[in-house]
């Protein structure tokens, strides 16, 4: 239990990291949630907090346009003509 205290102490560089890590991938998901007019995703990522797990799987698999897997993994090519 004092290793759970430690973690939590505001001053602690590892919590800092962990709040900022979870608010830069929830306000992405959630951005792109409303651009996509995804009401359910975007109450899902607001409501629910898992240290990015969630928002990660949004921007990876489901939203739907862009899909960040297809950008790190896929690459497209271009014929030039």
């Amino acid at each position: 239990m004092e290793n759970i205290n430690q973690i939590l102490n505001i001053n602690d560089p590892r919590f800092i990291f962990i709040l900022l890590w979870g608010l830069a991938w929830k306000g992405w998901a959630l951005w792109r949630a409303a651009q996509n007019k995804q009401k359910i995703w975007y109450i899902a990522i607001l409501i629910i907090n898992l240290l990015g797990i969630l928002e990660i799987v949004y921007l990876l698999f489901f939203q739907k346009e862009e899909k960040l897997w297809k950008k790190l993994f896929l690459k497209t090519s271009s014929k030039k003509k």
